[in-house]
């Protein structure tokens, strides 16, 4: 039985009035000369899922860092909520607490039991008292560690451990949550359990900002994607839009022949190498069948056949190169 994400219907009132619960505008940062944000803009509309891709060094951590408080823009313009952001004002501080952080170090407790560390967040973000018990109930349910609520959190799997930290994060009830690379180190079975407790809360409304190296997840995922590289967004869009404006969407078709043609085909677009034939399709139900008609006409045996479709990974690669960053 799964259970349900808790949400006061005052929560839901304030924010169901606001369409962008994120802006950032112009986001300059450096770090001892080193350029870190080179004007960065991001947008995010309630109850949507961004995620945010970018190399080593693009500058993710540092633009979540920011939203988080953590990190003081030394130019540009936040806003959330639709309240511009001053850090020198207690407001802006009322306005992170509709946030939640769930950073890609842990940030749970080894020490104390999955329990404690609840009941120790949940005062952290100032729950009230008469909620903390309902909250914490729901996390240890939501995380699957009521079992293992009085075993200590150092004692757990690492997705165990990222389930709690997630729990941790959120038991405040926050609109935005901020998700930097939330899957380090953890298991496939972990991994899917994760996806679908984030699920959950989006479909409750709740917005979701997620930096991940994980392309085919964020693909999956996000309702859009940004590509960050050098401290500024290169692209941005659904992933139907950024494969349109990168790569193109046609597919890729490899066909392994069983042995070489004995003379040369004589088709349009092929690319033959050995007993590999290459060539790009936009209707692969359309196109492949008159290809393959046009194999066997010229008696070449069809060993294996490999299509290729348009992902995020192909536009990141080619937005940002295939060298290695460190």
């Amino acid at each position: 039985m799964q259970t349900s994400y808790p949400i006061t219907s005052k929560s839901h009132e304030q924010g169901s009035q606001m369409e962008n619960v994120l802006e950032i505008r112009n986001a300059y940062k450096r770090f001892n000369g080193t350029k870190a944000l080179c004007g960065a803009n991001l947008t995010l509309q309630r109850g949507h899922w961004l995620a945010l891709v970018g190399p080593n060094g693009a500058g993710k951590t540092t633009l979540i860092r920011s939203i988080a408080g953590r990190v003081r823009l030394d130019t540009g313009q936040l806003s959330l909520f639709g309240q511009q952001v001053d850090p020198t004002r207690a407001s802006s501080e009322v306005l992170r607490r509709r946030i939640g952080v769930v950073p890609q170090d842990l940030a749970i407790y080894f020490h104390l039991t999955a329990i404690e560390n609840l009941f120790s967040f949940a005062a952290f973000h100032r729950v009230d008292q008469e909620d903390i018990k309902q909250r914490v109930h729901w996390a240890l349910e939501w995380t699957g560690l009521n079992e293992r609520r009085n075993d200590l959190a150092g004692d757990f799997s690492g997705g165990m451990k990222r389930r709690l930290n997630l729990a941790c994060g959120v038991l405040h009830q926050p609109e935005l949550i901020l998700l930097d690379e939330p899957m380090v180190g953890v298991d496939p079975q972990s991994r899917e359990r994760i996806w679908d407790m984030l699920n959950s809360l989006r479909e409750k409304g709740t917005s979701i900002l997620l930096t991940t190296h994980q392309l085919d997840e964020a693909q999956q995922m996000a309702d859009r994607v940004i590509v960050l590289d050098h401290g500024c967004e290169i692209a941005e869009g659904t992933i139907d839009e950024l494969i349109l404006q990168t790569v193109g969407e046609d597919h890729q078709v490899e066909i392994l022949l069983r042995e070489q043609p004995t003379s040369p085909l004589k088709i349009d677009g092929l690319s033959i190498e050995g007993l590999r034939v290459r060539c790009r399709m936009i209707d692969i139900a359309g196109q492949l069948p008159s290809l393959l008609a046009n194999l066997k006409e010229a008696r070449c045996e069809v060993q294996e056949i490999r299509i290729h479709t348009p992902t995020l990974r192909d536009v990141f690669l080619s937005l940002t190169g295939r060298d290695l960053r460190e």
